[in-house]
């Protein structure tokens, strides 16, 4: 079992979170993002946060972020490691006779997760920061902030450090998706299950909008969606096998989808995996996989296909 699995689950689980943040501020900061992000920030008390995404005025995602009001005039987004240059990029690129400054900082996250962890009532209004989360009912606290040493003694001291392999089976159980594995510049925000979560249909207008709208209007039909798989005869050892794997529905010629994270899964006894999924496919639907597309039917081994979260 991965080391902290189950404090993450049961307890009080510990995880140093990588990420970039970004800084905005200045008189027109709040005007700027709400022109920018999908979600409505302005009525954001300081404190708050809420998920979010950046798109390209097609609609494409630039990079599921998260943003935080830090005061009346500034904020920080924050985005998977090595997103924060894109994030900073783009946020740079519409930045036309506007009062903002956009700028990198260096802050730490530590996540904390499992059925003890107990989220504040309220607000805290500096730094660290005490963000709530809550992602397909795995819940907890994110604590962000500019110096390492205030984030580390804010964990509190029955929390139990875990390690990546425990993490990455967390978040593959949640079906949480992940910048460069689940989400990249071709992704659409109705396949990762992501509209419902971080897109406001309240606000103005918005980079991006129209196809987020006419998707929504539309009953978001695509092509693909993200789900989960569940690998019948695979070991702990092998779950990297999956990662880029194709899938087949069984004898059926035409690839369906393919896997794009893979961990031995200890809530399942079982490798799992996130995959995109053509729409065809039915939840518990039998399946097929080769790391190899041009792998023979013989060559091909079961797995079956599962909605998230993988562990409720």
């Amino acid at each position: 079992m991965p080391d902290g699995y189950a404090a993450l689950r049961e307890g009080v689980g510990a995880y140093a979170l990588a990420v970039d943040v970004v800084a905005v501020s200045g008189p027109d900061a709040t005007g700027y993002l709400q022109g920018q992000l999908s979600q409505d920030v302005a009525p954001l008390g300081v404190g708050c946060s809420a998920p979010s995404l950046l798109l390209e005025p097609d609609g494409k995602l630039t990079a599921l972020v998260r943003v935080t009001r830090t005061s009346e005039d500034a904020y920080v987004l924050d985005a998977d490691a090595g997103y924060g240059s894109v994030v900073a990029e783009r946020l740079e690129r519409f930045r036309l006779r506007t009062k903002v400054r956009v700028e990198p900082l260096d802050w730490t996250c530590v996540a904390l997760r499992g059925a003890a962890v107990r989220v504040p009532a309220a607000a805290r209004t500096e730094a660290p920061f005490e963000l709530a989360v809550d992602w397909n009912g795995t819940r907890g606290v994110d604590l962000l902030g500019p110096r390492a040493d205030e984030v580390e003694e804010a964990v509190p001291r029955e929390a139990v450090w875990c390690g990546a392999a425990a993490w990455e089976a967390l978040r593959i159980e949640a079906g949480i998706p992940k910048m460069g594995a689940e989400l990249d510049s071709r992704t659409i925000a109705a396949e990762a299950g992501l509209v419902e979560r971080a897109v406001s249909f309240t606000k103005g207008c918005y980079t991006g909008q129209e196809l987020v709208a006419r998707l929504d209007a539309r009953g978001s039909r695509v092509a693909r969606r993200l789900r989960g798989v569940v690998a019948e005869d695979v070991g702990p050892d092998d779950a990297g096998l999956l990662v880029g794997a194709s899938l087949w529905t069984p004898g059926g010629g035409k690839v369906v989808g393919r896997c794009t994270s893979a961990s031995w899964c200890p809530g399942l006894e079982k490798v799992g995996a996130l995959a995109y999924l053509h729409r065809s496919v039915e939840d518990a639907e039998a399946l097929v996989w080769a790391a190899d597309e041009d792998a023979p039917a013989e060559e091909r081994r079961p797995a079956h296909a599962r909605p998230l979260p993988l562990v409720a």
